[in-house]
């Protein structure tokens, strides 16, 4: 008889161990924010430097897209460039040949202008003729009239050529955008990775086409997880944002590996509760999901189920 009493008191302690170790709160599954990679420019992969596990780091260099035939379209727009611009006129060439022109007959004013005081000087003295006066004028007017005709002259020369000048950079500047639109194609060309994290699939392998969006690869960030747990709305009042929690996880041995645990969102709406998940009242129907996050050393994998103990 006393064996058998004890053999019952054995059973319900390991009966009420094992429902402590199975004591929980809510359950949940694993999750974390995925990024699939896609192909920014067409043509052949050339290089893809990835194997799926593989840890990359933002801004890291894995591969290039082909090319060649964007080089070549820039080269040809820069040769485009080159020769509109042979074409545009030389306006200080122009400027500098009125100048000189300007400067010369300036010089023969200057010296009419005095020999024209000389004479006036003369007349006044009854030393020379008023002809002599007269035909003097007569110099000095025609040579200000050319400098005016040549200061005309190079007022709509240049007037001119300015608007030549200009219809000529505004064709240039088409060639430029194209020029750009080219150099950022050529830069999408190279692969780049644009998140830390792990690579999870990879869906593209050097010497395949690659087009437009493609998917070349997923990629996300495991040092950190998401558990998604579901509460009832008896429990609302027992949790608030930035609170920690216990995560518990399964590790085979039926027992459970305990994270520490942060919630960082609250759900302000009920939903059925998911046929997956049970929460600690089985009765309740309308349950709410939290996110909470848990730093994770290698051992969580996304999918894997974990129970929170509040």
């Amino acid at each position: 008889m006393k064996k058998i009493i004890l053999i019952v008191l054995t059973s319900i302690g390991l009966l009420s161990c094992s429902n402590d170790k199975t004591n929980y709160d809510a359950s949940g599954t694993f999750e974390t924010t995925e990024t699939i990679v896609a192909a920014e420019a067409n043509g052949i992969i050339k290089q893809l430097d990835i194997e799926e596990g593989q840890i990359l780091e933002a801004g890291q260099r894995i591969g290039y897209i082909d090319s060649v035939q964007l080089w070549l379209r820039k080269k040809q727009l820069e040769a485009q460039i080159k020769s509109v611009r042979s074409k545009s006129p030389d306006i200080a060439a122009q400027t500098s040949s009125f100048s000189k022109q300007k400067a010369v007959i300036q010089s023969q004013l200057k010296t009419q202008l005095h020999e024209k005081q000389r004479i006036e000087n003369l007349v006044k003295a009854d030393a020379a003729t008023p002809k002599q006066l007269d035909d003097i004028s007569g110099q000095v007017d025609a040579l200000q009239k050319q400098l005016e005709v040549i200061h005309s002259q190079e007022i709509s020369q240049t007037s001119q050529l300015t608007t030549q000048s200009k219809g000529l950079s505004g064709d240039v500047i088409p060639l430029k955008v194209q020029i750009e639109e080219v150099n950022d194609q050529l830069s999408k060309s190279i692969i780049i990775n644009r998140v830390n994290g792990t690579v999870l699939a990879k869906y593209a392998e050097a010497n395949e086409m690659a087009s437009l969006g493609k998917p070349l690869y997923k990629i996300a960030d495991l040092s950190t997880l998401i558990l998604r747990a579901y509460i009832s709305g008896n429990q609302l009042s027992l949790i608030k944002i930035n609170q920690p929690v216990k995560v518990m996880v399964d590790d085979g041995n039926k027992k459970y590996k305990e994270f520490a645990g942060v919630i960082e969102w609250i759900s302000n709406k009920a939903e059925f509760t998911p046929k997956t998940i049970q929460t600690k009242d089985e009765r309740a129907n309308l349950v709410y999901a939290v996110k909470i996050r848990v730093k994770n050393d290698g051992y969580l994998k996304i999918g894997m189920y974990a129970d929170v103990k509040l």
